[in-house]
């Protein structure tokens, strides 16, 4: 399983990484990192098209445990993915700024 610390996410985050929370809608609009794009677990199956084949995919979720699942997935398509230890709680701890609404982040 492929794992990446807070300070790491932190740093590839500031260059511009790609950033795909896989929480629930209802979560992702309570606060989410800046940029990231929400595609919730469950749809993420039917959304890898949409995911850049040539880019490092940082998953983000509440606390770790559903983007190592998303992980092992993208993994299994071929692409190059990575989970945010401690996820977006970490972020938040670190006195990160979130993003509060609906409008998905772009990839």
């Amino acid at each position: 399983m492929s794992e990446i610390d807070l300070a790491a996410f932190i740093a590839a985050h500031t260059a511009g990484a790609v950033v795909v929370d896989v929480r629930e809608p209802e979560e992702y609009v309570r606060g989410h990192v800046p940029g990231a794009r929400l595609i919730p677990l469950g749809r993420l199956p039917q959304q890898v098209s949409e995911l850049p084949l040539a880019e490092r995919i940082y998953l983000i979720c509440a606390a770790g445990n559903r983007s190592k699942a998303a992980v092992s997935l993208l993994t299994r398509a071929g692409l190059d993915a990575v989970s945010v230890i401690g996820g977006t709680s970490a972020w938040q701890r670190a006195g990160r700024t979130t993003v509060t609404g609906s409008q998905p982040g772009s990839l």
